[in-house]
């Protein structure tokens, strides 16, 4: 069992597809981006990590970027196609207990009016990232705001975060050896933007429900 489980589990680790070159780091950012299979493969930190090693002089940041920054603008385009080829199917589709095409119509305005702002910024939150072209394809986003700022959000996203790693190698030498530690402040801080908005509205709704359970627990008299 565990020489079938080996080779999945070094896809999540950073150090080993670094290990493996450029082809399979570029591989693993087109499916971390672009497939649904691949919303559990490393992103922020195989990015950070690669600059760390590039600032060692293990790796290049320009060919890193050269690769990596194309691979995540098509992974995008291709989730992007997929949920579009498969939206008009959920368009008409009927209303069930697990589907609601008013959702779906609900997605699409709000696409249409924060798209390229929930594209831009989902790059930077991992899951949400692999699943945001997918839903804009669906939501039937004009292609080319898609586009436009599919490129803009790729670019700033691959180059931003390895040259963070780079800039980070470069000012403490010894961040290679603690790179667990540096992942896991990664993935901690990438999860962020989308736990504190979960988190605050998990406390306003038991806020909210405190009064009426209180008023609910009061004898009748009292009311």
């Amino acid at each position: 069992m565990q020489e079938l489980i080996q080779p999945i589990l070094n896809l999540l680790s950073p150090e080993y597809v670094i290990s493996a070159g450029y082809v399979l780091m570029t591989i693993i950012i087109f499916t971390e981006t672009g497939l649904l299979i691949g919303f559990c493969l490393p992103g922020d930190s195989l990015l950070i990590t690669a600059g760390i090693f590039a600032a060692r002089g293990d790796l290049s940041l320009w060919k890193l970027n050269a690769l990596l920054i194309p691979a995540a603008i098509l992974g995008d385009t291709v989730g992007y196609w997929l949920g579009y080829t498969t939206g008009p199917h959920l368009f008409k589709k009927k209303k069930s207990l697990f589907f609601n095409p008013e959702h779906l119509e609900a997605a699409h305005r709000f696409y249409e009016l924060h798209g390229g702002k929930t594209i831009v910024l989902a790059r930077f939150m991992p899951i949400v990232r692999t699943f945001a072209p997918l839903v804009a394809g669906m939501a039937r986003m004009n292609y080319k705001h898609f586009l436009f700022y599919n490129v803009f959000g790729g670019i700033g996203w691959v180059a931003g975060m390895s040259t963070i790693g780079y800039v980070f190698g470069r000012q403490f030498p010894w961040a290679v050896k603690r790179l667990e530690v540096i992942i896991l402040v990664v993935v901690f801080v990438s999860v962020l933007p989308a736990a504190i908005p979960i988190a605050l509205n998990w406390f306003k709704k038991r806020r909210n429900r405190e009064p009426v359970a209180a008023m609910a627990d009061r004898p009748p008299n009292e009311l």
